[in-house]
């Protein structure tokens, strides 16, 4: 049997998931194959959404017209917004979500997408003629035809499990793993490598003693990860923390010597930021104790989660080794941790829209290219599944383009109408229309951290499993939680990924931010009005009328005390009708971090000159013998698209950037 479509996603993950839904919702006639429909975005590890520049692609995912934010929303069971001690660039949302549901709510999605179809099957070998990729086999024999191919694997290829010397093929804990596809992609001269991740025991919460726990409960404020979603309907619930103690670590280390890790078994690099509770006992020895998080699985189920006790150890030495934390004393688990090994394809070989620059229209997302987490995973599958449904509207314009129709006044996007962004309808398998721009779809990393997460991936490679953190953004500030819509709702809605509501949703905030900030512009305050006021906050009186947005740039001051003080500021507030606070909140940013703002945007426009300037087939690099010797072995390889590009490529120095400045000028 043969089916055909124009775009056809490998895997249900959450890459998978974002992947499918941004092809369909561009009108691309879309196929997800996925090996079970009832684990669609399986949470395999942490049940948890955003953290630490996590949550910015969460929200970033969410303003270019992405679903988890939104499936975020419909399933926590508590929100936190973190680093809220720090500047608004380093806040992050988190969530802890409902496992189950948060498996459903996505299914409901799928299935509510249009142009969408899910085939429960295993991809076995990739389709390739002449160097391009036209589709898959899969296990039960069928054909899945198709313009363009989405690899979004996750850890399933030729996947390994370990717990102590026991060795099991698997992709997840009970679910088989994917042999031969990974062979049908490397023998085009596809590079692949081995990766190592793990997850901690799953906990029956009726054996615990939360009595000898802290509790840490989530916030009940305003805040959300989805600028459309509703607010958290599900029943609240709070996290526990406690500590590994000296018994704990000398049960754990009677056990290394059956560890996978230093037995020999596994030689994969697993991720640094997250490392195995037995990594930790080696690499700081002289730490007595580890913070751990017991975390809930769900609303309903006495299933909970041990953050921070990732492990691979036999399972004897897990059960006893919690067993001596005393809050764990009578614990049972319903499973132990385990690591697993999996393939990757070495994310050098892939340009900035996901494509591989070995096989055309072969597109990966996610823990195929090396990363690891859920976030750092939708947001490489959103802009591969838009460039995919760019490159299947190509192709179908190429076969037969047909003259631009109207939007009907339900459309989602006037994208239709637009003399450059043709409707494609030849080639279509349904005849659906593609509306997509037949630019490819690349975000810069000053636009947002999933710019960031793709340049570092595609110009830099990984060595270990690669985790996006705020760190890695030199324009951070620009890149917050708060204005990712400001950043990316617009260019969504022009590419026609965005729906006219979510746009119109943006516009008013806009306009209401835009109105806050006039209203501080222009109004003034006295002296004898408000020093009173001044001084009992801690900041000095004002000599004379003074503008509120100049008051706003004091430290001591936000919109929360200084609308106390002056009325019609409240007033002024008061007047948004939907979400008030998150656009009070916008406003006070970009009013008391202006300066900061203005600045890292300077910075970034003189980084676009580099940008700009392309150097792509200019060079032969071997042959620069100006250029150091690494700068030519590593300019060669990955063949970088601007020169911007090549500067940030480990091993290439300012010197070698300026003479191929100088040699572009002649």
């Amino acid at each position: 049997m043969t089916l055909h479509y124009d775009v056809v996603v490998i895997g249900g993950g959450h890459a998978g998931c974002e992947a499918a839904t941004a092809s369909a919702n561009m009108g691309a006639n879309t196929c997800l194959v996925t090996m079970d429909m009832n684990k669609i975005a399986q949470m395999s590890c942490n049940p948890a959404v955003g953290g630490i520049a996590k949550g910015q692609i969460v929200r970033e995912i969410d303003a270019l017209g992405g679903q988890m934010a939104l499936v975020t929303d419909a399933t926590a069971i508590q929100f936190r917004m973190l680093n809220r001690g720090k500047g608004p660039a380093m806040w992050s949302p988190r969530a802890q979500c409902d496992r189950g549901k948060f498996i459903w709510e996505w299914r409901k999605t799928l299935d509510e997408t249009d142009h969408l179809d899910i085939w429960q099957d295993q991809a076995d070998e990739l389709i390739v003629e002449n160097g391009e990729a036209v589709g898959v086999h899969t296990i039960w024999g069928a054909t899945i035809k198709a313009k363009c191919v989405v690899v979004t694997a996750g850890t399933f290829l030729n996947g390994l499990m370990h717990i102590g010397r026991k060795m099991v093929p698997g992709g997840r804990i009970a679910e088989p793993a994917v042999e031969h596809f990974t062979e049908s992609i490397t023998r085009h001269g596809v590079r692949a490598a081995r990766m190592k991740t793990g997850t901690p025991v799953r906990i029956d919460k009726r054996s615990v003693h939360f009595d000898l726990l802290n509790e840490q409960k989530g916030e009940d404020g305003y805040y959300q990860f989805s600028y459309m979603g509703k607010r958290r309907q599900l029943r609240q619930l709070s996290c526990w923390e406690c500590y590994t103690n000296a018994e704990v670590h000398e049960t754990l280390r009677s056990g290394l010597a059956d560890s996978p890790l230093y037995n020999g078994q596994i030689q994969s690099i697993g991720p640094r930021y997250c490392p195995s509770i037995e990594t930790k006992l080696v690499t700081f020895p002289d730490r007595n104790q580890h913070l751990l998080f017991l975390e809930p699985e769900g609303e309903d189920t006495n299933e909970m989660y041990l953050n921070g006790f990732s492990s691979s150890l036999p399972m004897d030495v897990q059960l006893q080794a919690l067993r001596k934390i005393p809050a764990l004393a009578d614990v049972k688990v319903y499973r132990p941790g385990y690591a697993i090994e999996y393939d990757f394809f070495d994310p050098t070989q892939l340009t900035h829209t996901l494509e591989s620059k070995v096989i055309k229209n072969l597109f990966m997302a996610g823990q195929v290219n090396g990363t690891t987490g859920y976030e750092e995973a939708g947001g490489q599958g959103t802009i591969a599944g838009i460039n995919a449904a760019i490159m299947a509207g190509a192709a179908a314009a190429t076969a037969k383009p047909t003259a631009p129709t109207s939007p009907t006044p339900s459309s989602p996007s006037a994208l239709a109408s637009s003399p450059n962004v043709p409707n494609f309808t030849a080639g279509c398998a349904s005849g659906a229309a593609i509306a997509a721009s037949t630019t490819p779809f690349i975000l810069a990393r000053d636009e947002a951290y999933i710019g960031v997460l793709i340049d570092d991936l595609v110009t830099k490679g990984v060595d270990e499993p690669y985790r996006m953190f705020t760190s890695r953004a030199e324009y951070r500030i620009l890149l917050r939680q708060d204005d990712a819509d400001a950043r990316l709702t617009e260019r969504a809605y022009q590419l026609g990924l965005a729906t006219r509501a979510r746009y119109d949703h943006w516009l008013e905030k806009k306009q209401r931010i835009e109105e806050i900030e006039s209203f501080c512009h222009q109004t003034t305050v006295k002296p004898n009005e408000i020093n009173s006021a001044l001084e009992s906050l801690g900041t000095t009186p004002i000599h004379g009328s003074t503008k509120i947005a100049d008051l706003m740039g004091r430290p001591q001051i936000n919109f929360a005390n200084l609308s106390e003080i002056i009325p019609s500021l409240k007033t002024q507030l008061e007047q948004s009708e939907n979400r008030k606070e998150e656009i009070a909140e916008a406003a006070e940013i970009k009013m008391k971090y202006k300066g900061y703002i203005e600045r890292e945007r300077m910075v970034a426009d003189k980084m676009h000159r580099l940008e700009n300037i392309r150097i792509k087939g200019h060079f032969d690099y071997e042959n620069m013998q100006s250029l150091s010797t690494e700068a030519r072995q590593k300019l060669s390889a990955i063949n970088p698209e601007t020169l911007a590009q090549a500067s940030r490529i480990p091993g290439v120095s300012p010197s070698d950037i300026n003479v191929m400045l100088v040699m572009m000028g002649r």
